[in-house]
């Protein structure tokens, strides 16, 4: 959100999917500190965050790949996600969402070589290991 809001870099579909993956898991992790779940809760809150985290893992390989193609094989720009939303049903919209499109093509901010989908790869992957231990720790 600092890049979109303070740096104007508007967020391509792919994004926007990655962003709503780390806010649900972000609620997941809060909904489980405030209900201090015994064992059985730990794994259940645990398998839901291991879950979202293999969501966004995919979301995020994916675009990794689309910016990768070759030019002349990046996906046309499509219609802007609010536009989708309001004409399209939601399983069109997710496979939509999924073929990705030029925007997502786009290789904007980095740092230390690494671009957002990259970061948001390496984040995904981080969160879905602390689930795991949480859910194996004794």
């Amino acid at each position: 959100m600092f890049l979109q809001y303070v740096k104007h870099q508007d967020p391509c579909p792919l994004c926007m999917v990655q962003r709503v993956i780390f806010i649900a898991i972000l609620a997941v992790f809060a909904f489980a500190a405030l209900h201090g779940p015994k064992h059985v809760g730990q794994r259940v809150y645990a398998a839901l965050i291991a879950s979202l985290s293999l969501s966004g893992i995919g979301v995020a390989a994916r675009h990794i790949w689309i910016q990768n193609l070759p030019k002349d094989q990046v996906p046309a720009c499509g219609p802007g996600l609010d536009y989708m939303l309001e004409t399209m049903p939601m399983a069109d919209v997710l496979k939509q969402l999924m073929h990705g499109s030029g925007e997502c093509a786009a290789k904007g901010w980095t740092f230390l070589t690494l671009g957002i989908p990259e970061w948001s790869l390496l984040c995904y992957i981080a969160l879905g290991a602390w689930a795991i231990l949480i859910a194996f720790r004794k």
